[in-house]
């Protein structure tokens, strides 16, 4: 039989849900022809039918590398990278054409569309996680500040207060911090990626060291980057709530 003939019995095996026959078929036409991508992709969604993570991650990489632009190809592995719990990774790979793998998913699958949403709730929850325990740190500081205070007495000076308010530690959290300038982010914006940036210094970035996002290295337009509401938005609550920010920065 050909890699062609080969393939297509493949499908039938696929369609018929017989995974295991039809990643053999797949192999086989790889075998006879290892220049084919749809090859290694057809292969691949044999194995994250079967929840072969590892083989189906090893396979969308393989027919990456024999066409860059194969939409299917990064749609299944970041699905198998979100199995495996490298979300970075994932979200890269699947908002690497976000419109093309969109489409991709409703052609191929229509019940996997909810694999595209899957991240943003992990990262939904990472984000409050760390705004939480800010919080909680923000408590801490608050309540020693206030127990210092009170140790100079019920009517301490002023400069006894200010003085214990200056020993305070003002600190902006990390996860409100650009990752290149690592100051507190005012107009935030978000790449294709997942990254977030502060719109000035991703900019300038990408008009004086080149168009590529700084932390994946992948390829970054300006007209990319998207603002990033939620971010932006718990950044005005940290400075309603810590009005030393508005002086400092």
């Amino acid at each position: 039989m050909t890699a062609t003939e080969l393939k297509e019995q493949g499908n039938r095996l696929f369609n018929g849900r017989h995974f295991d026959d039809a990643a053999q078929c797949y192999t086989k036409a790889i075998t006879k022809n290892p220049t084919i991508p749809t090859f290694f992709t057809n292969r691949a969604l044999c194995h994250l039918k079967l929840k072969k993570w590892t083989q189906a991650v090893s396979d969308c990489r393989r027919a990456i590398e024999l066409d860059t632009n194969l939409v299917k190809a990064h749609f299944f592995l970041g699905q198998a990278l979100l199995e495996q719990e490298s979300y970075d990774e994932a979200l890269a790979s699947l908002k690497r054409d976000q419109g093309s793998v969109i489409s991709c998913v409703r052609k191929i699958e229509p019940t996997s569309f909810i694999v595209i949403n899957r991240f943003s709730v992990v990262e939904e929850k990472r984000i409050s996680q760390e705004i939480e325990l800010q919080s909680y740190l923000n408590k801490l500081i608050i309540e020693e500040k206030n127990r210092q205070i009170a140790a100079f007495g019920k009517d301490p000076s002023e400069e006894e207060v200010e003085k214990v308010q200056l020993e305070c530690k003002r600190e902006v959290p990390d996860y409100l911090c650009g990752r290149i300038s690592f100051e507190l982010m005012k107009d935030p914006v978000i790449t294709p990626s997942g990254i977030t940036y502060d719109r000035k210094h991703i900019e300038e970035h990408l008009q004086r060291v080149g168009h590529f996002d700084p932390v994946t290295r992948t390829d970054l337009k300006q007209e990319q980057l998207s603002p990033n509401l939620v971010m932006k938005e718990v950044i005005d609550a940290f400075i309603t709530d810590n009005e030393w920010v508005v002086e400092e920065y």
